[in-house]
């Protein structure tokens, strides 16, 4: 990514996470440069975005850091980049199960694209969470 892709990354990622949600945590955390970064865009606009990354310990990839701005909510362009991400986990890893930790209010939205939910309610930065999982289909 370009330098003004990278700041409009960043700048979607700490509207929603930071801003909208009142939530003041380290959001650049230093793992996306070992991420796969989708995004999507509107009318020339970045509207949406999510981390894919890698299968590690125990096997299994992992989605995070899914955003959808404000102006583009309601129109499933979150289960858009959803489906694309879950494409690509299947395509490179088709062995792997693909884990997300949701915010609980969420687990409706993912569990449409297949995941179930693997732990119980805790907290992160204040904000209630769910991890889950979704098997391959390999």
């Amino acid at each position: 990514m370009t330098g003004p892709e990278v700041h409009d990354l960043l700048r979607l990622r700490q509207d929603v996470f930071v801003v909208e949600q009142a939530c003041a945590f380290p959001e650049i955390d230093g793992r996306d440069r070992e991420a796969l970064h989708l995004r999507a865009f509107r009318d020339g606009a970045l509207a949406g975005t999510l981390r894919v990354f890698a299968p590690g310990a125990g096997s299994r990839a992992r989605i995070g850091r899914i955003a959808t701005g404000r102006a583009f909510r309601g129109g499933g362009l979150g289960h858009r980049l959803m489906q694309e991400a879950l494409r690509l986990c299947a395509e490179r890893w088709p062995e792997a199960a693909v884990d997300l930790s949701a915010q609980s209010h969420l687990e409706t939205f993912y569990a449409v694209h297949g995941f179930v939910t693997i732990s119980s309610p805790y907290l992160e930065d204040g904000i209630p969470h769910l991890d889950m999982r979704r098997e391959s289909a390999a």
